[in-house]
């Protein structure tokens, strides 16, 4: 579901979806002598809305958070450029509406942080590494050398906490995934080692002990 809808560059289904399928002008506008017409929106049916607030309820459910960020006159090969960085992390890139996912997380019971959903918006969802999507997300900008013109992080969500830019800033900063991986079993290893030590000095002592038995029998005899 979730590749049909956005399909392969992951930004289509987005915008047309906010805006509506856009179709060329009649033919005669483009006859000599004919001033061209504007192109004609057509509105996105109400099923296919509740498709794309299911799908961002089904991103949602797997996510710990997002970040909002703002787009404007991004060229598109910089954002399937962007989408592919999020993706290998293990994040999503989605253009949204506003109101749409303001239903999709008041559905999944998310804080809706209606202040920062006011322009044309893109979600990163960080799914289960946000802070390894939030650091993608802001290298990227980085290293595009990206005004805020054309793209500026404007806050995001983690658990029931609404952030703004330096909070995302913030969690980019936490360990990420693979990260938190390494610590827990670091955790679980030391012990591990420290009671391998531990039944290595106590064989060690056993052996001693034993060692120290056997030389005083030998003595013993000896002198006997």
């Amino acid at each position: 579901m979730l590749c049909c809808l956005l399909g392969d560059s992951g930004i289509f289904a987005g915008r047309f979806f906010d805006s509506g399928v856009r179709f060329a002008p009649p033919s005669t506008s483009l006859r000599p002598g004919f001033a061209p017409e504007r192109s004609v929106i057509l509105p996105i049916t109400r099923q296919r809305k509740e498709e794309f607030v299911a799908l961002y309820n089904e991103l949602l459910s797997v996510s710990s958070g997002f970040a909002i960020v703002s787009t404007r006159g991004l060229a598109v090969t910089k954002i399937q450029a962007l989408r592919r960085k999020i993706k290998d992390v293990g994040g999503q890139y989605a253009v949204t509406k506003n109101t749409l996912i303001t239903k999709a997380l008041e559905q999944s019971g998310w804080v809706v942080p209606s202040a920062l959903l006011q322009e044309q918006t893109a979600i990163i969802f960080g799914k289960d590494n946000f802070p390894g999507v939030a650091k993608a997300l802001l290298d990227f900008i980085e290293a595009e050398k990206l005004d805020e013109e054309k793209m500026k992080v404007v806050g995001g969500v983690m658990g029931s906490d609404i952030l703004n830019a330096d909070g995302v800033k913030a969690v980019s900063q936490l360990p990420t995934l693979p990260e938190l991986q390494a610590q827990i079993i670091g955790l679980i290893v030391q012990p591990a080692v420290n009671l391998v030590s531990i039944l290595d000095a106590a064989d060690a002592g056993i052996v001693n002990v034993l060692q120290a038995l056997l030389d005083k029998d030998k003595d013993s005899g000896e002198a006997a």
